[in-house]
Order: structure tokens, then sequence, then C-alpha cells
């Protein structure tokens, strides 16, 4: 072998051997990296699983899905089972998924997760074309969380942004996915997703956008409602039409694309002219100061969250037709009343009175209430002219002197401490003076005169005030006062003769519930404005059965109707004869005209109207229950019973009726020009006659003394 050769073999033994090195040197690196690699797999994987598991340990259990028990709303029903007011902290009414049309279905689905039933409860498909199309439309057109990511999101987690909190959404989608069936995840998702307008779920936005139940809607109102999801408030129909009408395309484009319409559907639901207008506000509406008593007892006796959430039904005994009427009839008498005053000028430089409560309005008020006799359901309330400019509810919150329509009690009271009502008291003046350093009370009647000798009717048609302290002073303050804490008044009452004059504050409540105890022949019947309660769960929580207590004789609350009937047909309740059926009821007139009442009753019902001004201003020259409440009443009673047929008030048992002269209330003789065929009870009928003319009678004497 010559040199050349051996260099060469040499050469190639050493390049070789290079080879041989370099090969190694890479293995060794190559299993160098494989091992750091696996080490940092091991690594990561251990952390990635003690990141799961952290966040599993924190993760909220999805099985409380399957009690689903959302916010509900609470509502108010009138008396023919209307529905007359809503309170809720969400407006959601859950329906069934049957019950939900199959278009509003897909438009969901086409528009938020057109892969919801192939997906696992995440889609990264999905994430990655809604990425594409955002950047294509350069804003946000869709989004890339499916269906059940919503769910997961609104029920389990927070609002919060953070990767944390996608992890755990994505982890607990998964789960969901995998124990609910697409259906159920449906059904939760369309009862609890938001809609804009405090609406809740795809049924009340159905009735705040188109007034209709959900399952009414047609191709181009699902469409809408689909298209709200991203952006309830930017999209809103109500207020921005053209962005709202932009997403409902979008969505008909996508159930088009995803084969769920025909091109000529989506083209005919794009042309549909949607009625969209804003939902009415019922609470404030129809019956608002009754749907505001009502919503103030359930959130005493319940508590705020029973109220807001928890879908109560509530049933009154409001009637619509009734409160409506009331409404009107007290907005025309105090037209009228306006009209010949002239308030709001006269009233302009006018200041609250200490103690005048918040939301008290300085326009001339009217409140009205109106029970059924017999059930005690209270069938109309009206607490002033505007519920929008004041809440005080005139009817229950506010205490006004009754004036003589007090005076009714006084003499039911009599008549069970044996006055008659053929009792003739004196009507002569009377002074009361308590000490030196008092000045004297010198009471006087309305009209200023004294007329001697009066029948105990004849006192109260005429409401002779001096006939009627008389007779107090006689049975006494304080028995007076507990035979008016039987008749249903619970308010304080001034202990001295002052109440014979309504001088002590009362409710209208009150007042008519005092008179009901006449109509009602001697019993007591707890007024009723809630007749039932049920909970979201079809429970009972309440039934209201009439109670009644019987607390005067059913013959002394039938001589005080025949009294109060005397008092429309011959006294200051005269404008009420208009009524054209038996009615009975009684007139009542504050000092300085402050205020004026009217309380009275048929067989059917029993109502009262006050009217006043809240900062206690006289009403007028001339303005007295007569004339200024007793016209509402009228009005609102007229409506109400008509095409009712007449009923007259049964005389009970233990009633016996005579004549009597209207001039002495004693039998009447020949001589007699004037009687009257009066009731008595049993036993009380007077035994001696009327003398004749020139003799001089007992009563005679004590007219001439007290002269």
């Amino acid at each position: 072998m010559d040199k050349v050769d051996k260099e060469k073999t040499a050469s190639e033994i050493i390049k070789k051997r290079g080879r041989k090195t370099t090969a190694g040197i890479f293995r060794r690196l190559f299993r160098i990296a494989l091992v750091l690699a696996l080490f940092l797999l091991i690594i990561g994987g251990g952390a990635l699983a003690a990141f799961y598991f952290h966040l599993q340990g924190d993760l909220p259990q999805i099985t409380s899905l399957k009690d689903y028990r959302p916010y509900l709303i609470t509502t108010v029903y009138s008396d023919d089972g209307r529905k007359i007011a809503e309170f809720f902290k969400e407006r959601r009414i859950v329906v069934p998924l049957s019950k939900i049309p199959e278009k509003l279905t897909k438009a969901f689905i086409a528009a938020e997760d057109s892969r919801f039933y192939v997906h696992k409860g995440i889609d990264l498909i999905s994430v990655i074309r809604a990425m594409f199309k955002n950047i294509e439309a350069g804003a946000i057109v869709q989004g890339g969380s499916t269906i059940t990511q919503q769910v997961t999101k609104s029920f389990l987690l927070t609002p919060e942004r953070s990767y944390t909190r996608k992890m755990k959404e994505a982890i607990l989608s998964y789960r969901i996915d995998k124990l609910f069936s697409k259906e159920e995840i449906l059904f939760l998702y369309l009862n609890q997703i938001y809609l804009g307008h405090g609406a809740y779920g795809v049924e009340a936005a159905a009735e705040n956008y188109f007034g209709k139940s959900v399952s009414e809607l047609n191709l181009a109102e699902c469409a809408m409602l689909a298209g709200l999801p991203q952006a309830p408030s930017k999209d809103s129909p109500f207020r921005y039409p053209e962005r709202a009408k932009k997403r409902q395309i979008y969505v008909l484009n996508r159930m088009e694309a995803e084969g769920f319409i025909t091109n000529s559907q989506a083209a005919e639901a794009m042309n549909t002219v949607l009625d969209i207008k804003p939902r009415h506000n019922i609470y404030m509406e129809k019956v608002p100061y009754y749907a505001e008593y009502v919503r103030q007892y359930i959130e005493k006796k319940y508590g705020e969250d029973k109220l807001y959430k928890e879908g109560l039904k509530i049933y009154t005994a409001v009637n619509i037709e009734m409160q409506k009427t009331a409404q009107e009839e007290i907005l025309v008498g105090l037209q009228d009343l306006n009209k010949r005053h002239g308030y709001p000028e006269s009233l302009k430089n006018v200041q609250p009175v200490q103690g005048q409560k918040p939301g008290q309005s300085q326009d001339v008020q009217s409140a009205l209430l109106c029970m059924e006799t017999g059930s005690g359901h209270v069938k109309a309330m009206v607490g002033g002219t505007d519920f929008k400019n004041s809440q005080f509810n005139r009817a229950i919150q506010s205490r006004r002197q009754p004036g003589s329509s007090f005076k009714p009690i006084i003499y039911a009271a009599a008549l069970d401490k044996g006055y008659t009502p053929a009792s003739v008291i004196l009507d002569t003046p009377i002074v009361f003076k308590d000490s030196e350093n008092m000045p004297a009370w010198k009471p006087k009647n309305y009209e200023g005169k004294f007329v001697g000798p009066t029948l105990f009717r004849e006192a109260l048609e005429k409401s002779k005030n001096i006939v009627t302290i008389k007779i107090l002073q006689d049975i006494g303050v304080g028995y007076a006062i507990d035979y008016a804490r039987k008749l249903g008044i619970t308010s304080d009452l001034y202990p001295n003769l002052s109440i014979a004059l309504g001088a002590s504050g009362l409710s209208l409540l009150e007042s008519v519930n005092a008179y009901s105890v006449f109509a009602n022949q001697g019993e007591l019947v707890e007024p009723v404005f809630i007749t039932k309660i049920v909970d979201r769960d079809g429970i009972i929580l309440e039934e209201t059965q009439p109670k009644r207590k019987k607390v005067i004789e059913p013959s002394t609350a039938y001589i005080m109707t025949s009294l109060l009937e005397g008092v429309i047909k011959r006294g200051t309740g005269k404008r009420a004869l208009a009524l054209n059926r038996p009615a009975a009821g009684k007139t009542g007139t504050t000092n300085k005209l402050n205020d004026a009442w009217f309380v009275g009753y048929t067989p059917e019902y029993v109502t009262g109207v006050w009217v006043g001004f809240d900062s206690e201003q006289p009403l007028g020259k001339g303005e007295t229950g007569g004339r200024a409440a007793c016209p509402i009443w009228l009005g609102f009673m007229k409506r109400v019973l008509e095409n009712k047929p007449v009923q007259v008030f049964q005389a009970p048992e233990g009633v016996v009726f005579a004549n009597i002269d209207a001039g002495t209330g004693k039998l009447p003789i020949a001589e007699s020009t004037n009687t009257i065929f009066e009731c008595f009870k049993e036993g009380t009928v007077p035994t001696e006659y009327t003398q004749a003319a020139g003799t001089v009678t007992e009563t005679d004497q004590l007219f001439k003394s007290d002269m």
C-alpha cells in the first residue's frame, strides 16, 4: 500500500470516527432533551392537575340546577282573576319547553350556538369562527360561548372576567352537558336569560315587547328576541329599533344558513311589521292605592324576599270596574269643587302644616272606600287623586276629624242605654267651664239656632250638635268610647264631650267599618283586602274567610239604619235621595269646613267619601259633607248599583212599629197633625198619648226652665 492510499484510509477512518462522535453527541442531546421534556411534561401536568384540583375544590355543585328555583314575579289579581300588579326583583315567568315555539328555540340556537346539539358543552370551533367573524366585522357580532356556558355563567359563577373563571366555566359546562339533556339545558337557558327592560326569560320578554305569550310569537318576533342576548340595552326594540332590526335580520340569516327556515320564510319575516309598544305599568294604572296596600301587607308579614323573589299569587277583593268608577267620580267631584273656589290660585302660597306627612299634596284631595256588606270584601279603595304624585293613602293612613259622621256611634250607644227614636231631648244652649283659667266652651248648632224639644230621630237627621252633646253627657263618655271600640274604631278618642262632634281623628276605613255594623245587622265583619295567597309550589299560605262577630243587637242596628235613612230622606244627606233606592247615611263637616265626609250604605255596599286638603285648609264657604262629599258618593253608588235589583233593609226579630206624634214622640191623638210610623225595640213603644192643645206638659216645663 503506497503512501497516498494510507493517507486516504486514515482520513476515512478519522471521518467515520467524527461522524460517530457527532451522532453520539446528538443522541446524548436528544436523550437529555427528551428527559427534560418528559420532566417538564410531568411538572406541567402535575401543575395543571394541581390547578384543576384547586379549581375543582372551589366549583359549585351542578346538581343544584336540577332544582331550578329562580326569582319569580309575585302577581296580584282582582276579584275576577285579572292581573292588577306585579312585584319582582327579576321579572321572570317560568314556562316549560313544551310551551316555547320550536322556531324560537331554533332562533336562539342559530344566533348563539349553532353546534349546540353536537358539542359537549364547550366548542372550540365556534370560538375560532366567532373570532374571525368579529375581526371581519370590526365589532363583536358573534359570541364564542355556547348556550351551556351561558347557563353555567348565569347560574353558577360570578360575572367577573378572568382566566380562572373561564376555566371554571369550561369545566362546569362539560359536566353540565354530561349530566343534563340538551332539552333540560335549553329549558334553563330560555327561562333564565336576560332580554332587557327587566325581562328575564322568553315569556316575560314576549309580554314586555309584544304584549303576548311566548307561545303566540311569530317568526319575526322570535328572531327579534333571539337577537337580544348579546346587548339587550343597546339592541332594545323600544329605544334602538334600527339596531334591533339589524340583529333580527342577522338571526334570520343564521336560521336560513342552518337550514331551520327557507329563504322565503326569512324574507317574509324580515318584511313583517312588528307592533312593539312599551309595556304598561299595570301597578300604576289600575288600582295603585289598593296594590300598594297589598304590597305593604305582604312585605310586613312575609318579608322582602318572599314578596319580590318567590312568585306568590295574591288574590284580592278589588273590583277593577268599581275602582275605575271611584277614581272617575272623585275627579268629577273635585273638578266641581275647583270650579266653585278656584283652589289652584288661592293655594299658591299655602305652607304645609306642622306634622304633615311626606308625600302629601297641597291640592284638594279625596278618598273613597267601598266595602261589600256580608263578606267585608273591600271592592274599591282610592287614597287620593293621583298616586304618581302622592302615594299617601288617605283612606287608611290619614286620621282626620269625622265631624258629624261620628254621631251615629253616639246615637247607637244611646239606643242601648234606653233611648228610642221617639225620645225627646231639649235643643237649648249649654255652657261648659272646666276651671277659672280656661275659657268656657259654648257649643252651637251648625245653623246657629236652637229649636227646643227635639225628637231623637230629628236630632240625628238635622245633625243637632247640642242634642248630641247632651245625649253623650247622659250616657257617659267612657261608655261611648267603649261602644266605638266594639264597632271597630281603633284610633285614639279624646275622653271628653268633644267626641260628640267628631273631634278625634279617624281613618276612612274605620268609619266605613263602623257603619258596616249597622248594615250587617249588628255584626262587625273584618274588612277583607286579600282573599287568598298561594306560594310558587301551590301551597296556600292564607285564605280569608269572613270574620264575623256580633257586637250589638240586630234591633239596634236596624233602628240606626232607619234613622240614617231619615238623614237622606229629610236631613243633611238629601242629595243622596237621587239614588232612588233604599239608602242610609250621614254627612260630616268639621269646624272651619276643613273636612267633608259622607258615609252611607245600601243593602249591598257600605261606602265612605272624604274630601279635604292635606294641609288642613278650609274647603270654602258652604262646603259641607252634603255638598262636597255626598255628590261623589252618589255618583259612585249610582254607577255600581246600575242594573242591579233594588233591595230593602230587612227588619229583624225584636223590632216593632208604631205611629207616634212627630211633635211629642208620644202616641198620637185625633188632633195630631203630623205622625211618623216609627220603629222600636220590643217593649219600648211609648205608652203615653200626646196631650191636647193647651195642656202644659212636663217637657214644656223643662223647656221653660232651660230658657
